[in-house]
């Protein structure tokens, strides 16, 4: 007797039509991230911009940011691949209900409304307040390098540009000269009805790479002008006229990329040398929610620290009792600026030497109050709260880039990658309330 299996007829029609809530099972993410989108998230700003009632009706809005918020969730940037989605996973089809827009039409679904999407971190950091996963005890700051949308290479430096500038302007003024002669050559043996105009291609690649560097190398140097007047007033401020007025010349290593101009070389700890940006990210030590972010162009890290405690007090309406921050947010400011917000804060003061707790291989002057964070951080040794800085944002991190691939930018401009930084730390926030809520 033969082995009896389960019927399987592809031919077989569905008697009666499915439902959306059976395409995957009840406590699925994609019903969570669905039904908090259509019921918990203010979306006026995004519904109200739809106000134009000709044409074909387009997708609903608020099932578009339901898709884009959960496919961030899942992982999946790209809106082909969200689109790819739609029509061949059954998780994405439970929260479009079988719509299948199209990659165009998500790509440009986010690019109009990047601002307000971006905005959506806020009450969803808010519904994690409810929810009681932020207690704010402990907070904990760090930042990491995210690969922009440009190579390094697509970068020249200040010095290089005034070399390359006037071989290439030489260059093409030979080959425009060579061009006008064939135009004199091919108009004396065809005749002169045709136009002999047109520039060939070999000729505008290089004449468009001019363009590019004469370009980079004009906003390098306004750039060193806007700077000159703050250098002066910093060294006035510090009684040291530095034996004349400021340079405002580039210096010969300043670079400007020609894909992405905002974006800067970084060194990373993973990569070395990256066309990067610094993402910031702070997070409670109670279940790891990140409750504020930043993200700049600017390599450093202690610039960050007081624009995410006015953030963490805008959107809490409190701070946090203790902060801890690596050695790269230590400064007489910064420790100032803790002090007078009344936190109690463990910032390393110094690279930690191995086999010593929280030592730095040099001590900071007496008096200082890099010295008083220096002695705290030492009396305590290992069982000082600093310790959960290495706990907190880096496995964060770890999980943004390593489990949901989130490692290089999609869009381009500062503006638009501080907006896609905020998507990406909303969607961790919000698998953080699934996993309570349902």
């Amino acid at each position: 007797m033969g082995k009896s299996f389960r019927a399987w007829n592809p031919e077989q029609r569905f008697l009666l039509p499915p439902a959306i809530d059976e395409f995957v099972e009840p406590g699925h993410l994609a019903h969570f991230v669905r039904e908090l989108v259509r019921e918990s998230l203010d979306l006026s700003a995004i519904v109200d911009s739809y106000k134009e009632e000709r044409g074909n009706p387009p997708y609903h809005p608020v099932m578009m940011t339901a898709l884009l918020l959960y496919a961030y969730c899942q992982g999946v940037y790209s809106s082909r691949r969200i689109a790819l989605g739609c029509e061949e996973r059954v998780d994405f089809m439970a929260v479009t209900a079988l719509n299948q827009p199209d990659f165009r039409t998500i790509s440009d679904f986010r690019k109009r409304h990047l601002k307000a999407l971006s905005g959506l971190l806020v009450q969803v950091l808010k519904l994690c307040l409810k929810a009681g996963l932020v207690k704010l005890g402990h907070v904990s700051l760090d930042g990491t390098k995210v690969k922009a949308n440009a190579s390094k290479h697509k970068a020249m430096s200040y010095a290089r540009m005034k070399e390359q500038e006037p071989l290439l302007a030489a260059e093409v003024a030979q080959w425009l000269k060579q061009a006008e002669e064939v135009d004199a050559a091919e108009d004396e043996q065809f005749g002169p009805e045709r136009r002999g105009d047109e520039m060939p291609q070999w000729v505008a690649n290089k004449q468009r790479r001019l363009e590019k560097i004469r370009e980079a190398k004009a906003a390098l140097e306004a750039e060193a002008r806007a700077k000159a007047p703050t250098v002066r007033d910093q060294d006035q401020d510090s009684g040291d006229d530095g034996g004349g007025p400021p340079s405002a010349v580039p210096a010969d290593g300043a670079q400007r990329n020609f894909t992405d101009p905002d974006s800067r070389i970084m060194k990373s700890s993973a990569e070395g040398f990256v066309q990067a940006y610094n993402g910031q990210a702070a997070v409670d030590a109670h279940r790891h929610v990140i409750v504020a972010q930043v993200l700049t162009n600017q390599p450093t890290d202690f610039n960050h620290l007081k624009p995410i405690l006015e953030q963490i007090k805008a959107t809490t309406g409190r701070q946090a009792k203790e902060f801890s921050a690596d050695a790269g947010y230590c400064s007489e400011q910064n420790l100032a600026e803790l002090n007078r917000r009344h936190i109690n804060a463990y910032i390393a003061t110094g690279r930690q030497l191995h086999g010593q707790a929280h030592a730095t291989a040099r001590r900071p002057p007496t008096g200082s109050r890099r010295a008083a964070m220096w002695r705290k951080l030492r009396q305590g040794g290992w069982r000082s709260r600093y310790r959960l800085r290495k706990c907190l944002p880096e496995p964060v991190f770890g999980v943004i880039k390593q489990a949901r691939g989130f490692r290089q930018f999609l869009l381009r401009g500062l503006d638009k990658v501080q907006c896609e930084w905020a998507m990406v730390c909303t969607a961790h926030n919000l698998r953080k309330l699934a996993q309570v809520s349902t």
